[in-house]
């Protein structure tokens, strides 16, 4: 790597000011940083050091998702060669299927090799134009303000494509990728000023702008011809019923089932809040928290019951294998810059957003999904809670003083 490094500092002087390249410097600073450690450090003692800088915080946080993606990937196929299987086709239609006919994978369900290439060939599109699309916005952002290109986007161009459905079109990616950064994030400042989560935010705007690609039976339509209902809708139509037939708790919490790519699977994000907590990056107050208030919410809702809704008979520990629960409690709810910074703070902030994930998902028929909305609906919030955290702190202090 010393070549590269060479080369970097040789052409470093033209993009200092009055250079020709001054403009650009937020772009070769983004190169310089993110393939080596930054050449200027804190050198007096009057600041805190930490090796924990943003780069490595957000590297570690890409590797937490890396099971999900993985598991995104692999299922993603799985569901594809099942619907071909079902329908006793040999190939799917389009370059998906001439490139693995090409290969000679094969469409097989029981071939993990088959199933992992097969959704790659889903994932990585998306992946891309997430990435392609997102970063030119920040880049444009960086170099009108001259400021740094951050590493935000990094795990905000991994968390979006995780959250969408196999079969949407690209340039709905690009669309979606393009708002949630201009305008969850970028029009606030950039990274560290924005109130809502990015990925979320895109992802919403998604949802309601083109509610037929991204949510609903049809969710998860990889093979022309083939709809698959998501376990959710199966849910609110039919209830624990209706689900027990179509798939097992243990098929759930592995993530062997349709729905959104890297949603479907609780074992990956229990294996990412694992990193992320060992790593002291996530909160562990705010998964705790949200995790109690959809176990209470929903253990409430079950014993309460109701003929007319279904969802009242789902039980707690399938609510938390369905839909993007596990996800969002792990991966969005735990976003350092939209959540509750204070440590009271962030108990009552994911207590809400963990009942009010299973409000919606249960009291509103329109909704079968309600985690994303409840995360927005806690970003909102959020500084509303540690501004009351705060104040009744510094009254308890008066009040302590004056004694």
């Amino acid at each position: 790597m010393k070549p590269l490094r060479n080369f970097l500092d040789r052409i470093h002087p033209y993009f200092m000011p009055g250079r020709k390249l001054e403009k650009l410097y937020p772009i070769y600073e983004m190169a310089d940083t993110f393939l080596y450690t930054p050449g200027d450090v804190t050198q007096g003692d009057c600041h805190v050091r930490d090796s924990l800088d943003l780069k490595r915080l957000m590297t570690t946080v890409a590797v937490a998702l890396g099971p999900c993606i993985l598991m995104a990937m692999y299922n993603t196929g799985l569901q594809a060669n099942r619907a071909l299987l079902a329908l006793g086709l040999s190939r799917p239609e389009g370059w998906r299927g001439d490139l693995l006919h090409t290969l000679g994978v094969g469409f097989d369900p029981a071939c993990c090799l088959a199933n992992f290439i097969h959704g790659a060939l889903y994932f990585v599109p998306i992946f891309l134009v997430t990435n392609i699309v997102g970063g030119l916005c920040e880049t444009v952002f960086s170099v009108v303000r001259k400021h740094e290109i951050n590493e935000g986007f990094l795990v905000t161009g991994l968390l979006f494509p995780l959250t969408l459905p196999a079969t949407i079109p690209l340039w709905q990616v690009g669309v979606g990728i393009a708002f949630g950064v201009v305008f969850g994030k970028e029009v606030f400042g950039g990274t560290g000023k924005n109130f809502l989560n990015p990925a979320l935010t895109a992802r919403a705007f998604l949802f309601f702008a083109y509610p037929g690609e991204i949510s609903g039976d049809g969710v998860w339509t990889a093979v022309d011809g083939f709809s698959g209902a998501t376990p959710l809708a199966i849910a609110a139509v039919d209830g624990l019923a209706g689900l027990s037939s179509h798939m097992n708790w243990l098929d759930a919490f592995v993530g062997t089932i349709p729905g959104s790519m890297g949603e479907t699977s609780a074992l990956a994000c229990l294996l990412g809040a694992v990193i992320l907590v060992s790593s002291g990056i996530g909160s562990w107050r705010i998964m705790f928290s949200m995790l109690a208030g959809s176990c209470f919410l929903s253990a409430l809702l079950f014993w309460i019951g109701s003929d007319s809704n279904p969802m009242f008979g789902i039980p707690p520990h399938w609510h938390l294998v369905l839909g993007g629960l596990a996800f969002g409690m792990v991966f969005m709810a735990t976003d350092p810059v939209s959540a509750a910074m204070t440590r009271t703070g962030q108990w009552f902030y994911g207590f809400l957003i963990g009942a009010m994930a299973i409000m919606v998902r249960t009291l509103n028929p329109a909704f079968p999904e309600g985690v994303m909305l409840s995360i927005l609906f806690g970003n909102m919030f959020a500084p509303l809670i540690d501004y009351y955290v705060i104040q009744a702190t510094i009254r308890r202090r008066q009040a302590r003083c004056q004694h």
